[in-house]
């Protein structure tokens, strides 16, 4: 190795040392407000907007959108958007709720929303959410025809006034009910991960599922070996799933709420759980 190459090596070493350094410096003194009262600085914003993006853009290619121009799945939409989105990012003429406002980063204005972003990426957002941005992953609460029902209505905001937007309200009213989806086999990845979105890691420690530090209800680590659900319930997939849909029916003053877990989920957390057989 030459001595230029090796000052360059060393120089290089030095320059990384010196940046992990100073950026665990920044990490343990607090310098960076993380309050959601200050917003975060231009070049930052920029780097998380174009990371956005970008991830989104790759994750929905593939994605094929279905027609979305019959008024009936326009109206649908509408109707969802008004029980679910509406509340944060508005509508012509409607603003956001108050704890809305709060939001940092604020939701987004989605009144030109079509205009920039194909329909399978607002898919995939409404279907997956967003880290750190308070939009949450409708995937649980909302079959994928109810999105593209959404993603549908949200393609008229462009050219909808806030007079067509009160008239059409008053019209779609009621949500009509998704037809429920095909059956499929328990999925143990899809169960952990309904565990997160349906907050268990907030009250358990879960091995696998990231949560917080200190642990309401019992650790779930070695739940596979357990006898009994709840001290009553014979520890099965099938009653497993029956204790996650309603668990103050199975065990009556029990401090776990009812989360209003999807049959399927149901499933899918209980084939995951069946795998915790570590303590």
């Amino acid at each position: 190795m030459s001595k230029t190459l090796r000052i360059v090596l060393l120089t290089l070493a030095s320059a990384g040392l010196l940046a992990g350094l100073g950026g665990a410096a920044a990490i343990y003194f607090g310098v960076y407000d993380i309050s959601a009262t200050g917003q975060h600085t231009a070049p930052v914003h920029r780097v998380l907007d174009v990371a956005l993006k970008r991830a989104i853009t790759i994750r929905a290619a593939g994605i094929e959108a279905p027609p979305l121009d019959d008024p009936g799945r326009v109206q649908r939409g509408l109707a969802l958007y008004q029980q679910h989105c509406v509340q944060c990012h508005g509508a012509p003429g409607v603003a956001p709720q108050p704890f809305a406002l709060g939001l940092n980063p604020a939701p987004a204005a989605l009144a030109q929303t079509p205009r920039t972003w194909p329909a399978p990426e607002m898919f995939w957002v409404i279907r997956n959410g967003i880290k750190m941005t308070g939009m949450p992953a409708w995937r649980y609460r909302l079959e994928d025809e109810q999105i593209w029902d959404v993603v549908a209505f949200m393609g008229t905001l462009p050219e909808l006034s806030p007079a067509d937007y009160r008239k059409q309200a008053r019209a779609a009213r009621s949500v009509p009910a998704a037809d429920p989806p095909a059956e499929r086999p328990a999925d143990l990845r899809a169960g952990r991960d309904a565990m997160h979105q349906y907050l268990c890691a907030t009250c358990h420690a879960i091995p696998g599922v990231v949560g917080a530090q200190y642990d309401v209800g019992p650790s779930l680590a070695g739940m596979a070996n357990r006898p009994l659900i709840a001290g009553t319930l014979p520890n099965t997939p099938e009653t497993m799933a029956a204790w996650l849909r309603d668990p103050g029916r199975h065990a009556p003053g029990t401090a776990m709420p009812d989360l209003d877990v999807s049959e399927q989920d149901a499933r899918d957390m209980a084939a995951f759980l069946g795998t915790l057989d570590k303590e």
